[in-house]
């Protein structure tokens, strides 16, 4: 399925094998042979994966016993060129698809489903213990997945899916891992940078362009082909983890490629994005670049996005001051395939930052659906 702007394999959990439908190594060496990794010709020729961040991803959905919810989500993102998957975090853009994905495959009762209009189906995203609603349109009583909606970053029109994400914080989690709104991060050998550190959505670590040397409005080439600049920003991105009490050490970051995620921000300025589309300076709040895995990403991460909007809606986070400050319950920002709105609501409790909720619209639609092959020696492995 296609869910935003990313691709992803999806699964009933009780369509897997039966030693796949628990969590472990078995599971793992199945999604990574389903995808095409490890594979150090970046292709995925031998697999279902597209050898990007963005494409390499697998979701196991099954029917919730969490109160109150209908379904759970478990996202896996696979590594491209490591034996590894890595569990620590969500999709923000898949997880768009997974309401008609749960409606397609019955795990939403039928009466629920209206002929014509909204289905809403309430998701448990069992990674990180979050709830996120989709409400999903519905013609003839079917998912209704073709419409006029554009999504920058996806190539056709679809049926528009608004999506919120509730409580990306819960009470008595702190919304910044160090309390602060912005903190000075000293990155040995690299230089020191005013940042912003914020858990919502997924832990991620704002930067202003300018302090590593952007203006923002950079396309994935003009980074993904320096690896000078990379590892510069892969070691930003380790020392944020610390920071943020994710990794006791830079070494362990390495194995925590899908958090945090680093992101650097601008103030509005004309581009040209990645598929024509001329952005104008007075369209958008502010421009925003992320790097996923490590690469930019060909547009933006649904659970940065997240990110965004919270931080944007908190006075003197680097977001929110890149984005003009004051009140800024929505915001539209530059990514490099065009733009995207977002909105949040947050409330200021006893000193502590809380966010209520934050919303954006996608798309989402089946791409194939049927039998993938493996084989069978994936299914056996001896624990050491």
């Amino acid at each position: 399925m296609r869910g935003g702007t990313s691709k992803g394999i999806f699964f009933n959990l009780f369509d897997l094998p039966e030693p796949a439908q628990v969590p472990g190594k078995v599971r793992d060496r199945l999604l990574l042979r389903v995808i095409g990794s490890p594979d150090p010709y970046s292709k995925h020729t031998d697999g279902m994966g597209g050898a990007t961040s963005s494409t390499s991803k697998s979701v196991i959905i099954s029917v919730s016993e969490k109160p109150g919810h209908d379904v759970d989500y478990l996202f896996g993102q696979v590594s491209v060129d490591r034996p590894f998957v890595d569990w620590s975090g969500n999709c923000g853009n898949l997880s768009s698809a997974v309401g008609a994905f749960a409606i397609r495959h019955g795990l939403i009762e039928a009466n629920r489903i209206p002929d014509n209009g909204t289905c809403e189906v309430r998701i448990w995203q069992a990674n990180i213990g979050k709830t996120i609603i989709n409400r999903v349109p519905v013609c003839n009583g079917e998912v209704q997945e073709t419409g006029g909606f554009r999504l920058d970053g996806v190539t056709f029109p679809a049926a528009e899916v608004p999506v919120e994400f509730i409580s990306p914080i819960n009470v008595g989690e702190a919304v910044f891992s160090t309390g602060n709104v912005t903190d000075d991060l000293h990155v040995p050998g690299v230089g020191r940078f005013r940042v912003t550190m914020i858990n919502a959505g997924i832990p991620t670590v704002f930067l202003n362009a300018a302090d590593i040397g952007y203006i923002g409005t950079e396309l994935q080439e003009a980074i993904n082909a320096d690896e000078d600049s990379l590892q510069r920003l892969e070691t930003i991105r380790a020392h944020a983890a610390v920071c943020m009490g994710l990794v006791q050490d830079i070494s362990q970051a390495t194995s925590l490629q899908h958090t945090p995620k680093i992101a650097f921000c601008a103030e509005p300025r004309d581009y040209d994005a990645s598929g024509g589309r001329k952005v104008s300076a007075c369209e958008i709040d502010l421009n925003v670049r992320a790097l996923s895995m490590g690469k930019l990403h060909h547009a933006m991460m649904g659970t940065v996005a997240v990110a965004i909007a919270s931080a944007a809606a908190i006075p003197g986070s680097l977001v929110n001051l890149v984005a003009g400050g004051g009140s800024c319950d929505a915001v539209t920002f530059g990514h490099p395939s065009g733009t995207l709105k977002v909105g949040a609501a947050v409330s200021e409790r006893d000193g502590e930052w809380r966010i209520d909720k934050v919303s954006m619209s996608r798309s989402a639609r089946v791409l194939m659906e049927g039998w993938v092959h493996v084989p069978s020696d994936v299914l056996y492995v001896h624990d050491e």
